[in-house]
């Protein structure tokens, strides 16, 4: 089974990264940022040679995307963030093939524990099945 297993932030976890501290997130060193991405790529690394990873990606900050939406007369709405009124945003993903949704969890639970300065905020890991069957089953009982 597939599973999206995505990682939150927010534009202030980010700047925070780049050593700009906030009520919300302290600055972080350099060491303490070469922590984290070591962290995090063993943990690709180690389903890389699983066989289990099929893709993991880190999203650039929130203040460099666009919203698109239509107005009442079907017209696009482009909006540049950042966004003040989005508290979290995807900060990265992995696309994983694990054997149960117990294996998925046991990574997640992994992921969470990515070392990071004291007093960051700390967001939940969220883990959700790929539809693989292309949403045939829309009626909720599907494999979502």
């Amino acid at each position: 089974m597939k599973y999206l297993v995505m990682v939150q932030g927010a534009q202030a976890d980010y700047e925070a990264m780049k050593g700009t501290a906030s009520d919300r997130s302290p600055a972080w060193s350099e060491q303490e940022l070469r922590a984290m991405f070591a962290y995090m790529n063993a943990v690709s690394d180690d389903l890389s040679e699983s066989g289990e990873l099929v893709d993991a990606q880190g999203l650039v900050e929130p203040a460099r995307t666009r919203f698109v939406t239509a107005d009442d007369e079907g017209r696009p709405v482009v909006t540049d963030g950042p966004y003040g009124e989005t508290k979290e945003v995807l900060a990265g993903y992995w696309v994983l093939d694990c054997a149960s949704l117990d294996r998925v969890t046991e990574i997640a639970a992994r992921v969470a524990q990515c070392p990071a300065p004291v007093g960051s905020p700390a967001y939940p890991v969220v883990i959700r099945q790929i539809d693989e069957a292309g949403g045939a089953d829309l009626g909720g009982g599907g494999t979502a």
